[in-house]
């Protein structure tokens, strides 16, 4: 068998090659498509027994790949959610091989033809204007960690930025030169300018004087850092946004949902710019929203309200 013929052989060009060059993904979102092989790899060692090395493409079917599904749900615990997301991978992939060789045509519209889970449509929620006043007069400004945490939360929601964007940025990414602007690096590496309010910019400006960070010198260093001086993980962003929570819930527990994120800051940005009288169009664009359908579904929850 050679090399070229093997499930490995494809796989590393389909992560490697197409989806960073041709697709232009980010790491993040590669990051998360590997996580699906890594599981299928996972099924294919322990129940299936098949050793991954040199494995031929023969082992892919349409079979096997509904068998992964309904282990995902079953051994791994997975919601219909997180197995349609991983199946939606598994049938990229497919088409992506019929391109590849015409002789994986026939799988990938066995593939294909395989409907997804229905799921219910995901609640979203969002913290109202008095919400966000509270939360963002918790952290004590006062300490360097108490006015990294503030400026944070409040660089966070006044971009709508995605967490995963958030902890990219750096210092190169921010004018600060009237009108303050910041560059965000967003899904398929597509960029947006998105404006920053004066308030947000003085969080900045007295952020950077505080931790002495020379502008200069800094360009290339991340915006937001742990206490190790290294780049803040998504964990150490919703670490920091339950702490506030927590402490707000304590003044006004009615004022916050049961359940909230760091894109629960994203979500409260677009609600607060439709209830303001934006444009959707503007806001789909602040948000960094392919597709408007998407937000317009701000629309759709303002209509409920």
């Amino acid at each position: 068998m050679k090399s070229s013929d093997t499930f490995g052989y494809y796989l590393n060009k389909y992560l490697t090659v197409y989806l960073p060059g041709d697709r232009g993904l980010s790491t993040n979102s590669i990051l998360s498509y590997r996580d699906t092989f890594s599981l299928l790899i996972m099924f294919i060692k322990t129940e299936k027994q098949m050793t991954p090395e040199r494995l031929s493409m023969r082992f892919l079917t349409r079979e096997i790949l509904l068998e992964f599904a309904g282990w995902l749900e079953s051994s791994r615990g997975c919601s219909l959610s997180s197995r349609n997301q991983r199946f939606v991978v598994l049938r990229t992939f497919c088409k992506w091989l019929s391109t590849e060789n015409p002789e994986f045509l026939k799988l990938s519209e066995e593939v294909c033809s395989i409907k997804l889970k229905k799921t219910p449509k995901p609640s979203m929620s969002y913290l109202s204007s008095d919400a966000m006043s509270c939360l963002l007069r918790q952290p004590d400004s006062s300490t360097n960690e108490g006015l990294r945490d503030l400026t944070l939360l409040a660089f966070t929601y006044d971009t709508g930025a995605r967490v995963s964007e958030i902890t990219d940025l750096k210092f190169k990414d921010i004018r600060f030169q009237s009108p303050p602007i910041v560059k965000i690096n967003g899904k398929g590496n597509k960029t947006r300018i998105v404006p920053l309010l004066p308030q947000t910019t003085k969080y900045l400006t007295e952020y950077i004087s505080r931790w002495k960070v020379n502008l200069l010198d800094s360009q290339e260093e991340y915006i937001f850092t742990n206490r190790a001086g290294g780049k803040l993980s998504r964990s150490g962003i919703k670490y920091i946004l339950d702490k506030y929570v927590a402490s707000g819930k304590k003044s006004n527990r009615l004022l916050f949902p049961d359940k909230i994120s760091p894109h629960t800051l994203r979500h409260s940005k677009a609600m607060h710019m439709l209830q303001a009288g934006n444009n959707i169009v503007y806001i789909r664009d602040i948000l960094g929203h392919s597709d408007l359908n998407t937000t317009e579904r701000y629309y759709d929850k303002q209509n409920i309200m």
